[in-house]
């Protein structure tokens, strides 16, 4: 999520409000104490990711000279005069906030596919300073759909648009004023799904056409956190009896949905994540792990035991074999291996500086920084956008 030039109370200068943990809807939800849950039936042998999971965890290694040429390849030149921030990034596309000066000036939210020469404007914010690009979706094709923050705070109120390439012009969907989770929009086949506050800790995940003349449906009402896709599924962590759950849905038409018999038997983790093939997760609060499965593996295994960071990692993302998360101090990424069925490299590394962060989708990876104190003027803000199937395997330890 963008920032303004002013940072929020109670976080880092420079780091943008999206790198802090997700709002829950809720106290008990905001409450539980994260746990590594009751160990699962394996769903079957397979010796090679057996091997894999029993190859301990993996280790930190420096960021190798072909990632730094593959990131500065990939880097976005700013127009001049504008002042980029990274929201969110897919398959051939990046959203950002761009702010400008002089004649430049003003804020809005804009959409960089590849191939196009320009970015498209999404909006023009109606106040080039309160209001901020929180999340994004694209379908690659035609419709976008974009969160904005109407405050400098995570709790101030946000108003969901949806935008169309064929008219270029957008229009609001849906407006929170109660607390809830973030937004994080989904456009497929035509759709928009999002979550929003609805009052009494409680939320609704809902679900609208994009092209308007419709009504929202109301797909399920609890004590519920941020959705995100997981392949066919939309799925969200959801309290439950004392504890948090995670719960599906068919992105198609809402029904509910089974999820796969060791992500079904979690409890009271945090930062779940999945792209419908691999599930990450970080179990344990003193001592956080990062949690990983994948179809085949006799069980989930801690992929990393020792955190870079003492106050833990969360933000994870996953982009094509590389699980992404962001400490307080800066963001890593986990090499699970080429092709998905054989052992990964064992190791991670830091892709980018001090309090940058990433974003990933797909295969598509965006790491965001600034060069200089950030809440200066001559700051430089740095984004780099690759693919992440194209990056070599990291290399092993020792």
């Amino acid at each position: 999520m963008a920032t303004s030039g002013s940072p929020t109370p109670g976080r880092r200068a420079g780091v943008p409000a999206r790198s802090l943990p997700l709002l829950l809807a809720g106290a008990l939800l905001a409450g539980c104490s994260p746990g590594g849950g009751p160990r699962p039936d394996p769903p079957g042998p397979s010796p090679t990711r057996a091997a894999a999971s029993a190859a301990g965890p993996a280790c930190e290694v420096p960021l190798p000279d072909t990632w730094q040429r593959a990131f500065a390849a990939g880097e976005y030149r700013q127009p001049a005069g504008q002042r980029a921030v990274l929201t969110d990034t897919g398959p051939g596309w990046t959203a950002l906030q761009l702010t400008g000066s002089g004649q430049e000036g003003g804020r809005r939210a804009v959409l960089v596919r590849g191939g196009e020469a320009a970015p498209r404007t999404l909006l023009r914010f109606a106040d080039p300073v309160e209001h901020q690009l929180l999340a994004a979706d694209f379908d690659g094709r035609r419709w976008a759909a974009f969160a904005v923050l109407e405050g400098r705070t995570l709790d101030s109120p946000w108003s969901l648009y949806v935008w169309d390439a064929v008219t270029g012009t957008a229009r609001r969907l849906a407006r929170a004023d109660r607390p809830g989770p973030l937004p994080r929009p989904v456009v497929r086949d035509g759709t928009v799904v999002w979550a929003q506050g609805t009052g009494a800790g409680r939320a609704t995940v809902f679900a609208a056409p994009a092209a308007g003349g419709g009504h929202a449906r109301a797909w399920r009402t609890a004590v519920l956190d941020t959705p995100f896709t997981a392949g066919g599924l939309l799925v969200w962590r959801e309290a439950q009896g004392g504890h948090t759950r995670p719960v599906a849905v068919t992105l198609k038409d809402g029904r509910p949905a089974a999820l796969p018999p060791p992500i079904a038997a979690l409890r009271d983790v945090r930062a779940l994540v999945s792209d419908g093939t691999t599930w990450a997760w970080v179990a344990g609060e003193a001592a956080p792990r990062l949690m990983v499965w994948r179809p085949g593996d006799v069980r989930p295994f801690a992929a990393v035991t020792a955190s870079p960071a003492v106050d833990g990692m969360d933000q994870l993302r996953i982009a094509g074999r590389f699980v992404t998360w962001r400490t307080p101090e800066t963001s890593y990424a986990l090499d699970l291996g080429r092709p998905v069925r054989t052992p990964g490299s064992g190791s991670y590394t830091r892709i980018t500086p001090p309090y940058g962060y990433a974003a990933a989708s797909g295969n598509a990876l965006a790491v965001a920084y600034s060069l200089g104190n950030a809440k200066t003027a001559d700051a430089r803000p740095v984004i780099r956008v690759v693919d992440a199937a194209r990056l070599p395997g990291l290399p092993g330890c020792g």
